[in-house]
C-alpha cells in the first residue's frame, strides 16, 4: 500500500464492449463511480487522465453482425456513436474516449505483441479446438453453445455460463453445438501463441496479496487468490484466435489468426492515451511509465482476472510501464431482482431512460451510487427509484435548497442579506460545515462512493435542521437583521453542497453554480462559510428534482414484465411434430374457406361462440372456444378456415358441425387462418 503524494492521475474505466447499447449495470459497475473519483481529483486540482473507449474486437461483435445482416465495421461504428452520446448526456467526463478499431491501436497492439514475442513470452502450441464443418471454420468460445455441466443450463457458451457463473473451456460443454450452423462441431488441430502465466505467478502472489493487501477490496483480493492459489496454478492462456475480425497477429506463420480481445483490450488505454496526448500537444509517456503516476482501473467483477492478472503480467514482460495502485472493481447490479441481461432485454437502457426521464440524469447517478454495488451484488428497482428521488432527492436536497432561495427571494429581493451577529448555533453549524469536506474526501479516497454520497446528504440535512431550528419565516417578523444571518448561512451550505454534490450529481451542481454566480468550485473552498458574499443577487431558481409519481414507475415495471413475457414467448418450445400420416389419411380431411355470418357469446361459457358459417354447401352451426380470444363482432364477415367433416359433437345442448382451425403463438394466442383475398365460399384447401 502505497501512502505516497502523486504527480498525476491515469484513471480508466472499462471499455465498453461495441456490440449493444449501455444500460444501468455499466453505469453502475464502473463509469459513475470512476467519473465520481476523477471530478474529485480535478476539483482538488490534480493532473489526470481520464481515458476509456469502445471495445470493438472479439467474436460478438461478427455474432451480431450475423444476426442483423450487417458487417462488423457498421455494428462497431453504430454502438460506438450511440454509447459515446448515453457518456456525454449522463455527464461522464472522459478526458478522451476512442476506439480500438483505430490504427493507433492497431499498432500499439501489435508492437506489444511483437516485444513479448521477441522475448520469448510466448509458448507455441497446437490445440485441438472446435471446427465447424459447414461453415468452414474454426470456433471462439462464443460461438459454441451447449449444457453447463455445473448447473445444467442448456444455452452456456464456450468460456462461461452466464446463468452460473462458472468459466468454461469449449470442450468442457455436454452437447456443444456451433450457433453458425447448429450442428456439432469437430475438434481440429490449429497452432495458437501462449502467455505463459505461471512465470508470473510469485510476482503477482507478492504484488497483490502482500503488497496491496491493505487498500484492494475484499471482492478483488478474493478473486485474485481464488486463481493465485488454486491448486494447480496459474495456466497458459491463448493470445490469440481464429477469427477473421480483430487484430492481425503480426507474424508470417499467422495467417488467418487475430490477437485475443483480452489482450488487446487493455492496450487500448495505452493507445488512447496516445491519441488525447497528441491531441493535446503533450508526451503520453509520463501518464503510463512514470513512477509519480497513480494508474487506477474502474472495472467490473467480471473483468477482475484480466486487469489484475492478465494485463499486469504483460506490463511488467513489456518493462518500463507503471502497474495498477489500485482496480476497485464492483460487483453486479441486478434489476427488480433478476441478473441483468441484454439478450433477454432485462434491463434499463441507457438512450430509453434519457428519452422517458429527460433532465433525469443526475437522479439516475444518485440511485446507482446510493445503492452501488461496492462489495456485494445489490438490486436495482423502480419502486427504490422512486422513492430515493422523492424522499431524498426532493424532500432533502431540493427542499432545503430551495427554503434558502425562496425565502431570500421573498424577503430580500433575491439580494444575498448581510450577516451579522453570530450566535451558538450559527457557530455549531459553521464548525459541522468546515468538518465535511475532509470526511467526503476520506471516503471518496477510499473508493467508498456510497459512503460519500451519504455524508453528502448529510450535509442537506444539516441545512434542513438549521432551517427548521431557527424559523426565518418566524424571525422576518420581529428581527431583520436575524432573519439576514440565517439565510445568509444557509445560502453559504447551500453553495458548499454544490461543491462537494458535483462529482456526484454534476448538472445539479453546474445549476447551483449558476443560481449563487459561482464559476465552479474547488475542493479547497469548501467548508468555507464566506463562498457567496453579500449583496449578491441569486439567479433564476427552478425546482432541481420534482416528484415521480406511482404511474411512472409502474409503467416501467410494466415495460419490463412485457419484455420477459415476449422473451418467454420466443424461447418456448415449438409443439413436436406428431407422428407421420399417409396421404391418404390426408385426403380424409375436408378443409373449406367458410364465411361466419353471425357470432353470439354461448350463455353460461367463458370460451365458446357460437357461431353461423356459409360453407358453400349451405349453413352450419359451430361452437369454437375462441371466445377469450376475439369479440363476436369482429368475427362477422371474415372468412376462416373450417374443417367440415368432422362428425358432429353435441356441447352445451348443441350440435357442433364441424371445427374452426386456428394457430396458436407461443405465449398461448389464437391467430385466424385467413386467405390472403376473398374467395368464395366452400372452397376447398389442399
Amino acid at each position: 500500500m502505497s501512502n505516497k503524494n502523486f504527480k498525476r492521475y491515469t484513471i480508466t474505466s472499462a471499455l465498453p464492449y461495441a456490440n449493444g447499447p449501455l444500460h444501468i449495470g455499466h453505469l453502475a459497475g464502473c463509469y459513475v463511480p470512476a467519473d465520481i473519483y476523477v471530478r474529485y481529483l480535478r476539483s482538488q486540482g490534480r493532473d489526470v487522465a481520464f481515458i476509456c473507449g469502445s471495445d470493438e474486437h472479439g467474436v460478438a461483435i461478427t455474432i451480431k453482425a450475423g444476426k442483423e445482416g450487417k458487417t462488423p465495421q457498421q455494428v462497431v461504428d453504430h454502438y460506438h456513436a450511440m454509447m459515446k452520446e448515453s457518456f456525454r448526456e449522463f455527464g461522464i467526463s472522459f478526458d478522451h474516449y476512442s476506439r480500438t478499431s483505430a490504427k493507433i491501436h492497431h499498432e500499439t497492439a501489435q508492437g506489444f505483441f511483437t516485444d513479448l514475442y521477441k522475448k520469448g513470452e510466448f509458448l507455441e502450441q497446437t490445440t485441438e479446438q472446435y471446427f465447424d464443418e459447414e461453415a468452414g471454420q474454426f470456433l471462439a468460445d462464443r460461438y459454441i453453445e451447449g449444457t453447463c455441466p455445473k448447473c445444467g443450463n442448456e444455452h452456456a457458451y464456450g468460456d462461461q455460463c452466464e446463468k452460473c457463473g462458472t468459466s468454461l473451456s469449449p470442450t468442457d460443454l455436454i452437447n456443444p453445438k456451433s450457433k453458425l450452423s447448429g450442428r456439432t462441431p469437430v475438434l481440429k488441430e490449429t497452432k495458437h501463441w501462449f502467455l505463459d502465466l505461471a512465470r508470473y505467478q510469485n510476482f503477482l502472489k507478492k504484488w497483490i496479496l502482500e503488497d496491496h493487501a491493505e487498500d484492494w477490496k475484499n471482492n478483488v483480493l478474493g478473486q485474485c487468490r481464488s486463481w493465485l492459489e488454486a491448486g494447480d496454478g496459474l495456466q497458459a492462456r491463448s493470445m490469440t484466435r481464429d477469427l477473421d475480425w480483430g487484430i492481425p497477429v503480426p507474424l508470417n506463420d499467422a495467417q488467418g489468426k487475430v490477437l485475443y480481445v483480452w489482450f488487446d483490450a487493455p492496450i487500448g488505454y495505452i493507445s488512447s492515451s496516445k491519441e488525447w496526448a497528441a491531441e493535446k500537444g503533450i508526451d503520453w509517456q509520463p501518464y503510463w511509465k512514470d513512477q509519480d503516476t497513480k494508474l487506477v482501473h474502474f472495472i467490473g467483477k467480471d473483468n477482475i482476472v484480466f486487469h489484475c492478472i492478465i494485463f499486469p503480467s504483460i506490463l511488467k514482460t513489456h518493462g518500463g510501464y507503471v502497474l495498477p495502485e489500485n482496480v476497485p472493481a464492483n460487483e453486479f447490479l441486478n434489476l427488480e431482482g433478476d441478473k441483468i441481461s441484454t439478450s433477454r432485454n432485462w434491463a434499463v437502457w441507457l438512450h430509453e431512460y434519457l428519452q422517458e426521464f429527460p433532465g433525469k440524469q443526475d437522479v439516475l447517478r444518485y440511485v446507482l451510487t446510493a445503492n452501488a454495488p461496492e462489495t456485494k451484488d445489490n438490486d436495482f428497482t423502480w419502486k427504490d427509484f422512486q422513492g430515493r428521488n422523492n424522499s431524498e432527492l426532493v424532500a432533502i436536497y431540493g427542499n432545503f435548497v430551495n427554503r434558502a432561495v425562496v425565502l431570500t427571494q421573498k424577503f430580500f429581493n433575491g439580494i444575498v442579506p448581510e450577516r451579522g451577529e453570530l450566535r451558538g448555533i450559527d457557530q455549531e453549524v459553521l464548525k459541522e460545515l468546515e468538518a465535511f469536506p475532509a470526511k467526503i474526501e476520506a471516503s471518496i479516497e477510499r473508493y467508498r462512493f456510497r459512503e460519500a454520497l451519504s455524508i453528502v446528504m448529510d450535509l442537506a440535512r444539516m441545512g434542513n435542521k438549521y432551517l427548521a431550528d431557527t424559523e426565518p419565516w418566524k424571525e422576518i417578523k420581529t428581527d431583520e437583521p436575524r432573519t439576514k444571518t440565517i439565510l445568509n448561512i444557509a445560502l453559504n451550505i447551500a453553495a458548499n453542497l454544490a461543491i462537494v454534490s458535483e462529482p456526484f450529481l454534476p448538472h445539479t451542481a453546474q445549476k447551483l453554480f449558476d443560481l449563487f454566480g459561482m464559476e465552479g468550485g474547488t475542493w479547497a473552498e469548501a467548508g468555507n462559510a464566506e463562498l457567496i458574499r453579500s449583496s449578491r443577487s441569486l439567479g433564476q431558481m427552478g425546482l432541481l428534482f420534482e416528484k415521480i409519481e406511482d404511474e411512472t414507475v409502474e409503467k416501467q415495471v410494466q415495460k419490463l414484465l412485457d419484455a420477459k413475457k415476449m422473451n418467454e414467448a420466443a424461447n418456448a418450445p415449438v409443439t413436436p411434430m406428431k407422428e407421420l400420416i399417409t396421404y391418404d389419411d390426408f385426403a380424409k380431411l375436408d378443409m373449406r374457406v367458410v364465411t361466419v355470418l353471425e357470432a353470439e357469446r354461448m350463455p353460461k361459457s367463458k370460451k365458446l361462440l357460437k357461431l353461423k358459417v356459409d360453407i358453400g354447401l349451405g349453413h352450419r352451426t359451430v361452437l369454437s372456444g375462441v371466445a377469450e380470444h376475439f369479440e363476436p363482432e369482429f368475427l362477422i364477415g371474415k372468412q376462416v378456415t373450417m374443417l367440415i367433416n368432422l362428425a358432429p359433437r353435441k356441447m352445451m345442448g348443441i350440435d357442433s358441425e364441424g371445427m374452426i382451425l386456428m394457430a396458436e403463438d407461443k405465449d398461448g394466442k389464437l391467430k385466424l387462418l385467413l386467405p390472403h383475398e376473398g374467395t368464395a365460399s366452400g372452397s376447398t384447401i389442399s
